[in-house]
């Protein structure tokens, strides 16, 4: 399956089927999902609208960012048949003690799989 990145992050090379958008599509994708004022519901649409655009073609996306953003990047997503999926990572962390006798404390976040939004069943994912 191959999932599009919706998301201002690169992927991992564990997101196994994870298409990383142009350069150029990933700046609009970046200022699409990017909100320097508190967005009415209208502006919200319209830029969830204009995602699932960039998404047609693709059978999921992944998405994340802004909480308040997601339920109608969602809706406008499955409006076009697209599923919207969200990253699930587990946190490994690693201590290395240094000559000085300090520990250096590493955190590593490792892809685990894709989580389908409330009420979408999980299979195909």
């Amino acid at each position: 399956m191959k999932v599009l990145n919706l998301t201002q992050h690169a992927g991992s090379v564990d997101q196994t089927g994870l298409v990383e958008p142009s350069a150029e599509q990933k700046k609009r994708i970046i200022a699409l999902i990017s909100f320097e004022e508190i967005p009415s519901l209208e502006e919200m649409e319209t830029r969830a609208q204009e995602l699932a655009k960039m998404a047609s073609g693709y059978s999921a996306v992944m998405i994340g960012g802004a909480p308040y953003f997601q339920a109608p990047l969602e809706r406008a997503l499955l409006k076009i048949g697209v599923k919207p999926l969200y990253a699930f990572s587990k946190r490994e962390s690693v201590d290395e003690r240094l000559p000085d006798g300090s520990v250096r404390k590493t955190t590593v976040f490792r892809h685990v799989g894709w989580v389908a939004p409330y009420g979408l069943p999980p299979k195909n994912v």
